[in-house]
């Protein structure tokens, strides 16, 4: 692992145009759970499946569930930045890393210091009336009891891509955009099982693809260099310079 820290480090100090791409293990090291693992919320008991829960005809036929489920398991506005989500934020700011494409929905990386961040699948801080369109924190969702409701009667729904719901489409070619011209792709924290997000990465023409994962993933066979370990733990021994 040494070895590969070291190689890791060069491939940065020598990159200018970095862009990071990463999934639930980014933010598990902050105490957020993810979906997949042997403890993620798939592997957890409810009434109905977490896929079934967090997906938009659900939540158009039982938004009292989805609710119940979504302040119970979603909302982890206790969670702080780890050294994944800071070393990248200095990474930014120093002129290094071009940005972030995340799949998280906790806002994280802002927290952190990040500026340049593409939220494939929305953000939990930013809530809208479904009438009126009308923005709502983070803190009004929480606090409310039920279906949350606007002034003007509508629901108000959270900025999150539910299953059965498509991508934005600027964020999309923003986060596709930045893959494309960069001359480092890493990949940390993710199965890279979801899709279409996962798809992004075949779009990266570079030569140092790195994918740093505590478990195999479809595309490691691709990667230029591959650390099998928790993301802030690698990231944590990065120097920029």
């Amino acid at each position: 692992m040494e070895d590969q820290i070291n190689t890791l480090q060069q491939w940065i100090d020598d990159s200018r145009n970095i862009v990071f791409f990463g999934g639930a293990g980014v933010s598990t090291e902050s105490g957020i759970p993810d979906f997949r693992s042997v403890d993620g919320l798939y592997h957890q008991k409810y009434d109905w499946p977490p896929e079934e829960i967090l997906s938009r005809s659900f939540f158009d036929v039982r938004p009292e569930e989805f609710y119940r489920f979504y302040r119970d398991k979603m909302l982890c506005l206790d969670a702080c930045p780890n050294a994944a989500h800071k070393k990248l934020a200095e990474l930014e700011a120093a002129g290094k890393l071009r940005g972030v494409v995340t799949q998280n929905i906790d806002g994280l990386h802002q927290l952190a210091g990040s500026k340049r961040v593409w939220e494939l699948h929305g953000s939990v801080h930013r809530n809208y009336c479904m009438k009126c369109k009308k923005f709502y924190p983070v803190k009004f969702i929480k606090d409310s009891a039920g279906v949350p409701r606007c002034s003007c009667g509508g629901i108000v729904k959270p900025d999150v891509v539910l299953y059965e719901e498509s991508l934005n489409s600027k964020v999309l070619e923003g986060a596709l955009e930045d893959i494309q011209s960069a001359d480092m792709l890493i990949i940390g924290g993710t199965s890279l099982a979801v899709y279409p997000a996962a798809s992004l990465v075949r779009y990266y023409r570079g030569k140092r693809l790195v994918l740093i994962n505590k478990s195999p993933t479809p595309y490691d066979s691709h990667a230029d260099l591959l650390l099998a370990a928790p993301i802030g733990q690698v990231l944590g021994q990065i120097q920029v310079r």
